[in-house]
């Protein structure tokens, strides 16, 4: 979902992009990677294990994936003379916080996947101190499967939700992900951590009544329940608010409010969903 639409905002912004996917690439090949690298300006790691619940019983397969993977194509581009963009998430933190965790905040992952994904920022940054970490959350688009998506169909379908509404985070678009990507690269950000995440806050029922109401339908069939509800392998993170005090220092904008976003992507991330509505 991601790595298609940093493909098209590159290539849009006039980038020659060699776009390898897994058949062209096996990242955990250290070889590989350096011969992949070499003669490229940038190289974006959009590649993990995402699987969240999966990686609680396969954490050692989601390690090579998410945390030794990044340390050897940081060091490739490191090498190369690339800059080097890890995009990592907000499961490296505990969800417990009540202010939105800075960039610098200290990790304290809850889950297997979060664990490897914060291994993996450490491993970034001890390859190539210039790399830049990118972390994002509550992703969405209309290249894969996602939430937006998912509760369309399942709405249109039921004809009534329960959603969660004890976990607060920032529905972020991944062509706005994309977009801040091309954006540092092109100030020339110095290495360090951003949050690509967008502004402003909302749980996911109120994403889920958003999502309804764009898709042509009442968003009072979704009605907001807790976590309790919905027990999985892997904890989910309560609170996923990121903040961007790192682009405001760097002078690169931060990505607007989740509601405007939302309004815009919409359209796109919604098309060939069946729900009989307006979308």
């Amino acid at each position: 979902m991601l790595g298609r639409e940093l493909v098209d905002v590159l290539r849009a912004a006039g980038h020659d992009v060699s776009a390898a996917g897994r058949a062209e690439l096996d990242v955990t090949d250290a070889g590989a990677v350096a011969s992949a690298v070499a003669g490229h300006h940038a190289l974006v790691n959009a590649a993990a294990w995402t699987a969240v619940d999966a990686a609680e019983s396969e954490e050692a397969a989601a390690h090579v994936l998410n945390a030794v993977a990044p340390g050897r194509l940081a060091s490739a581009a490191r090498g190369a003379g690339a800059r080097c963009v890890h995009v990592s998430t907000d499961y490296v933190f505990d969800g417990r916080a009540t202010a939105p965790y800075a960039e610098d905040a200290p990790t304290s992952p809850a889950s297997a996947y979060g664990r490897t994904k914060a291994a993996g920022e450490e491993a970034v940054r001890a390859a190539d101190p210039g790399a830049l970490v990118v972390r994002t959350a509550w992703l969405y688009g209309a290249g894969g499967g996602c939430f937006p998506r998912t509760i369309a169909a399942a709405a249109a379908q039921r004809g009534h939700l329960d959603v969660v509404d004890d976990q607060v985070g920032q529905p972020t678009w991944a062509r706005d992900v994309a977009d801040l990507v091309a954006r540092l690269l092109a100030a020339g950000a110095p290495g360090g951590t951003y949050h690509a995440t967008s502004s402003g806050r909302v749980s996911w029922y109120g994403f889920a009544r958003a999502v309804v109401a764009a898709a042509g339908m009442d968003p009072a069939i979704v009605a907001p329940t807790t976590s309790d509800a919905f027990v999985r392998p892997a904890p989910r993170p309560a609170w996923s608010v990121l903040g961007h005090g790192a682009l405001e220092r760097v002078g690169v904008e931060a990505i607007g409010p989740w509601e405007e976003r939302w309004e815009v992507a919409a359209p796109s991330v919604l098309a060939g969903v069946t729900t009989g509505g307006g979308a």
